[in-house]
């Protein structure tokens, strides 16, 4: 049973992401694999979730084991070439009637709205139609593709109306010639072509596995599209259905999507944990960092004020009013995670070449991290360009933390003069001092 407390601390939690999704476009790619699932469901009512939630949602989903299901029934071996299926005539039959089905089924259970909620039986409107026209993929490395084809253009505007009368887009792999010929498309090129064109709020790819890195074996949280080619790059052991989802997903962020997600679609409710919860579950891709630090402005003085009160309360720091930041803000440094201010510095500066180190607080869930070290290390670079010579620091319980990171202790009478005339004997900081190099 969850606790009242518990309840109302998640839903505080969320509250600023159910706000921010609202009325944003999501393209959401899931595999034939997905919709094989006996939890299958469970995503329906996750997705049918998000639309009661005022997102806006375009599905695409795959085909590719039921393809290869029909066509082992029929005795025949499916072929493929660099993980694109080659589509003869006989083999394109299998395709447009396992979309068809697999359209159907989804449909059918979206119609049933969330079950066990007061939205049972709550019907979800589906639209789908011919929103992908393609061209064949012709003849590469020798190898003729036959009806395997390639996205050509996208009617962005036909999608954008069904989306403005709160239809949820469903598309299937397949693609339209002007000719009126049907082509096999691969699903996640077309997820990411219906995203790029839709300049899409999120690309979400619903993924087979965890992003991680081989050698290790540690989650990917996020990357930037440099990152995420560099990776590529270095990395030849990553699997290739990672490698081509983030290949996905760096590619989309180029081209003008806010921000893709790699989400291993095996964990239940991975889908809501990514988008309402600060930290997510998935790899998150974008083209600029996720998180960032930077000089502080006047509209961070609120999130300052939230993440150093319980510090000040219980004695950490010493109280400062939202008056005494205002006047001081330009010397302030903050870490910015998702819009949270996470952790917070200030280099105050004194005569004869040196400054004090002041208000340096992390939030408790990144305490582990290495959010300290880094805005230690933000500081010592700006200090040394702005021709510091020594840092000073009053602590009252945080003194072995400054030690292990090569401060040394030394006598209120060698701080300087100013940092002398502001001291709490009552507080009775222990004052410690390091050169920068």
């Amino acid at each position: 049973m969850i606790l009242p407390s518990e309840f109302v601390n998640w839903f505080r939690a969320s509250s600023p992401y159910i706000h921010a999704h609202r009325n944003r476009t999501f393209v959401i790619f899931f595999s034939g694999q997905a919709v094989t699932d006996p939890d299958f469901d469970k995503l329906i009512q996750d997705l049918a979730l998000l639309k009661s939630l005022g997102v806006r949602l375009v599905l695409v989903h795959g085909i590719r084991r039921q393809i290869d299901e029909r066509l082992q029934q029929q005795g025949d071996t499916p072929k493929f070439h660099h993980h694109l299926r080659i589509t003869d005539a006989a083999t394109l039959q299998y395709v447009k009637q396992t979309a068809g089905l697999v359209r159907i089924e989804i449909e059918a259970l979206l119609s049933m709205g969330v079950s066990g909620s007061p939205m049972a039986g709550a019907k979800v409107r589906v639209a789908s139609g011919n929103y992908v026209t393609a061209q064949p993929l012709g003849v590469l490395d020798g190898i003729d593709y036959g009806y395997t084809g390639k996205v050509r253009r996208i009617d962005s505007e036909g999608i954008k109306q069904q989306l403005q009368q709160h239809n949820v887009v469903l598309i299937s792999p397949l693609g339209y010639s002007p000719s009126g010929e049907v082509f096999n498309l691969s699903a996640a090129e077309v997820a990411t072509e219906v995203a790029i064109a839709l300049q899409a709020d999120k690309l979400i790819l619903l993924t087979e596995q965890s992003c991680v890195l081989p050698v290790f074996n540690t989650p990917i949280l996020q990357l930037t599209t440099d990152q995420a080619d560099s990776l590529l790059q270095q990395t030849p052991g990553l699997p290739d259905v990672m490698a081509r989802a983030l290949r996905a997903a760096m590619q989309s962020c180029k081209q003008g999507v806010a921000r893709a997600h790699l989400i291993n679609r095996q964990v239940d409710g991975a889908l809501l944990l990514e988008l309402f919860t600060r930290d997510g579950i998935g790899t998150l891709v974008s083209a600029n960092p996720y998180e960032t630090t930077r000089p502080a402005t006047l509209d961070d003085i609120g999130g300052i004020m939230d993440l150093i009160k319980p510090l000040e309360q219980q004695g950490i720091l010493v109280k400062r009013s939202r008056e005494k930041l205002e006047m001081d803000i330009d010397e302030y440094i903050v870490s910015e995670r998702d819009g949270l201010i996470i952790a917070c510095t200030a280099l105050q500066p004194y005569a004869d070449h040196n400054a004090e180190i002041a208000c340096l607080a992390v939030h408790p869930d990144y305490q582990n991290s290495q959010r300290g070290n880094n805005l230690l290390e933000h500081l010592f670079q700006q200090a040394k360009a702005q021709g510091i010579q020594r840092l000073y620091v009053r602590t009252t319980q945080t003194l072995h933390w400054f030690v292990e990171r090569g401060f040394v202790a030394c006598e209120l009478a060698d701080a300087p003069q100013a940092m002398q005339a502001a001291y709490n004997y009552q507080r009775n900081s222990r004052v410690l001092v390091k050169g920068v190099e």
